[in-house]
């Protein structure tokens, strides 16, 4: 039986019972205390006291603890730049909660943390935060043994993403811009048309080579993407013609397709946007641009998720704006 004593202002409880490890705590009110006995003497009933020991542990568990046991056993697995970037969330994870026990980080606290984290970070990194939490409270559920644990992910509001970026190519900000970076380099102007026409990221553009172009096919297969999959890129005619000139500029028929490194081309891409006066127009807005105009052909959707590489519809609708034009173009039969 639990040992209920009045202590001052608090309610002390103990309970000894041959074979396990005391258990002690103290609480505000009787109620309190009555309810936390009740509770810790069903589970010694239920558990062996080599379990209770383990929960025990478990408790005292320190989140800094388990990331390093993370970092270790689960990030080797995952690709070279999300682990990079895997890092990165572990470390804020450990400057803001560390030295807190896994048990003890419930929704209340987490909840207070990512108040914080909004005052920090937009609302995909946070997303980024839980997810990477969530991750490691499920793996130590289920492969470190500490079944008892409580996600508090799964307790607590994540913050809605942002609206999708709606910028797009107006006018002849088209023409104006392979013009700048024609001025450049012609292989620039290039790359420029194959994200306008194939929507592939700027990663995907950049490690590129030659094998990974089937001219038979009229396509490019992508190997290693953002989302870890293989993926085939129709290519237009227009996108054919830019890889040709690039193929007849190029020394040999080997290799990665372009000579430009990823910091490179963007430092190049960002000197002829700002040489051609147009302003707010990143490289990822080129493949909202291709995306966008998939959708204005009357490509079906899921046709375009595959073109694309979106995860999901929900996804490619973020980052898929129809112009006006098309809109009324749709409704009055133009």
């Amino acid at each position: 039986m639990a040992s209920i004593q009045k202590r001052g202002n608090y309610w002390r409880v103990q309970i000894r019972r041959t074979g396990y490890p005391a258990l002690s705590g103290t609480f505000d009110t009787k109620t309190e205390a009555n309810l936390w006995a009740a509770q810790q003497e069903k589970l010694l009933n239920e558990q062996s006291p080599e379990r209770v020991v383990t929960r025990l542990r478990d408790q005292e568990y320190r989140l800094n603890d388990a990331l390093d046991r993370y970092a270790i056993e689960i990030l080797p697995s995952k690709k070279p730049t999300t682990q990079k970037r895997d890092m990165g969330i572990l470390k804020v994870l450990r400057a803001d909660l560390g030295d807190v026990a896994l048990a003890k980080i419930d929704g209340q606290m987490l909840s207070g943390m990512i108040r914080q984290w909004q005052s920090r970070v937009g609302a995909n990194s946070i997303r980024l935060y839980l997810a990477i939490l969530s991750h490691l409270y499920n793996i130590a559920r289920k492969e470190w043994g500490m079944v008892e644990l409580i996600n508090p992910v799964e307790l607590v509001r994540k913050p809605k993403l942002p609206q999708g970026r709606d910028r797009r190519l107006v006018g002849d900000e088209e023409a104006i811009l392979l013009t700048a970076c024609t001025a450049m380099s012609d292989e620039l102007a290039d790359i420029v048309i194959l994200a306008i026409e194939t929507a592939m990221r700027q990663g995907e553009i950049m490690k590129l080579e030659w094998r990974h172009v089937n001219w038979l096919e009229h396509t490019c297969t992508l190997y290693d993407t953002k989302n870890g999959e293989t993926r085939i890129t129709p290519l237009s005619v227009r996108a054919e013609e830019a890889l040709q000139r690039q193929q007849a500029r190029a020394t040999g028929q080997d290799g990665r397709v372009w000579k430009y490194t990823n910091d490179g081309m963007r430092a190049s891409y960002n000197k002829a946007v700002k040489r051609a006066g147009i302003v707010g127009l990143t490289f990822h807005d080129l493949r909202h641009e291709a995306t966008s105009r998939f959708c204005e052909k009357g490509i079906p959707m899921m046709t375009v998720q595959a073109i694309t590489g979106h995860k999901s519809t929900q996804m490619l609708k973020r980052y898929t704006h129809i112009s006006g034009k098309t809109l009324v173009d749709a409704v009055r039969g133009s």
